[in-house]
């Protein structure tokens, strides 16, 4: 330093300091920090459409197979006929409006060092940040005798797509009389009250069109979300036709024979079905196990107060992929930490505090066209770990009137509505 270099302030140094720890800083303040993301549902679509809205200038690529998402939300209404299939899905063109560069191929791998991201088309690109929502794997080969090719035979329907359409034909293709089986695994895995809702609407429809059917729900474990209240639904509505078999009443599956739509319990008995829908263990996408960020869970462990990886600090991981429990795996709380998400990449690509890490989940269920029931809960980050604020949660009551299950089906149908507006903007 001459005499004539003035001396560089505390403050000027540390900001400089800071530039050069974090260069996505020093771009963004030009307008060139790129975030990628990969994942078009509720957490990804959620996250890039917020960063745009909160940062006019970043650059930001949404990476998406398909051209058009369709969601596991509401997909029972499609098997039960109350929906038809493209209302389910959602396309990216309001996301390209809002100048965010939608690239339909699948990510392949990631080098979190070198910040670079390879897709099947053969591009690979640079990125400051990376945000992660690959939803759920299925954990092939963990019962015995079901993997990718049984699920031809005995679809899970647990991603929307092929699967979901293979099972409503299984469904209306049942002769009235037949017994649809369902298997429900342990938790954690995506939607926790999910193969219930999908029970009652599979009744809904065998009401109306097929009064003789039955259904067996055989389930790895002993309680359920909203347990009380699907029991007391399924009774008023079906009577005896759902027959629930918790782990403790050999509800446990360990073997199936999908050509023949058997399985096999732990106490070894057997039961056959006309349909029958295995729900499989899962573990988080597998880019993510790609990209090194899963434990020995299968899923990703993550810092609850912005969602970054623990094993990389850069790299943000929301929706089913992510352990964040006590918050469950939904398209709701995807949502929320995608919104939480890109409000901490955009705080600390300007430098600026980060934003309160609380996330908020609302799960409707339908248990028939005109009865609903719900589930409400906060959570918020403390001390590096997740936890349920206790006085914000809330659950429909039992023994409700008619027009309270009513209003709460159409709450359902709105709360659909309102977050497919703000994941895709339609």
């Amino acid at each position: 330093m001459t005499e004539s270099t003035p001396p560089l302030s505390r403050r000027a140094l540390l900001t400089g300091l800071g530039a050069l720890a974090m260069p996505g800083v020093a771009r963004a303040q030009h307008g060139s920090a790129h975030v990628v993301v990969v994942g078009g549902g509720f957490g990804g679509a959620t996250a890039a459409r917020h960063l745009r809205l909160q940062m006019p200038g970043l650059r930001i690529t949404l990476i998406e197979p398909a051209a058009r998402h369709y969601t596991c939300a509401f997909s029972s209404l499609y098997l039960a006929g109350l929906r038809d299939w493209e209302s389910l899905g959602h396309g990216f063109e309001a996301l390209r409006a809002m100048d965010i560069a939608v690239v339909h191929a699948a990510a392949v791998d990631v080098d979190a060092v070198a910040r670079t991201i390879t897709l099947s088309d053969g591009q690979r690109l640079v990125w400051d940040k990376l945000v992660l929502s690959p939803g759920v794997d299925m954990r092939w080969g963990e019962l015995e005798g079901y993997d990718a090719q049984a699920s031809m035979y005995a679809p899970h329907a647990w991603s929307a797509g092929a699967q979901t359409r293979l099972l409503r034909d299984q469904l209306h293709a049942m002769p009235d009389g037949g017994t649809f089986a369902m298997v429900i695994p342990a938790t954690p895995y995506r939607c926790p009250p999910g193969p219930y809702e999908r029970a009652a609407l599979v009744a809904h429809y065998f009401r109306a069109r097929k009064p003789k059917s039955r259904i067996l729900l055989l389930d790895a474990k002993n309680e359920f979300s909203k347990k009380p209240l699907f029991l007391q639904g399924w009774k008023a509505l079906y009577g005896d036709m759902i027959d629930w078999r918790s782990l403790d009443h050999d509800g446990q599956v360990v073997r199936v024979d999908a050509r023949r739509r058997e399985v096999e319990t732990a106490a070894g008995a057997l039961h056959r079905a006309d349909v029958l829908n295995v729900i499989a263990p899962q573990k988080a996408g597998w880019i993510a196990e790609r990209a090194g960020l899963t434990d020995a869970s299968g899923w990703v462990p993550v810092h609850p107060e912005n969602f970054a990886a623990r094993q990389q600090a850069h790299v943000h991981v929301i929706g089913d992929a992510s352990q964040a429990a006590p918050m469950p795996k939904s398209g709701a709380s995807a949502n929320s930490q995608g919104r939480l998400v890109a409000a901490a990449i955009s705080a600390e690509l300007l430098g600026q505090e980060a934003p309160q890490a609380v996330y908020t989940n609302t799960c409707y269920s339908l248990i028939g066209p005109e009865y609903g029931i719900s589930v409400a809960g906060v959570y918020r980050a403390k001390n590096d770990t997740m936890e349920e604020v206790p006085a914000a949660v809330g659950i429909s009551p039992l023994d409700a009137q008619p027009w309270f299950r009513a209003a709460e089906a159409r709450y359902g149908t709105a709360w659909y509505q309102a977050i497919s507006a703000d994941t895709w903007g339609n």
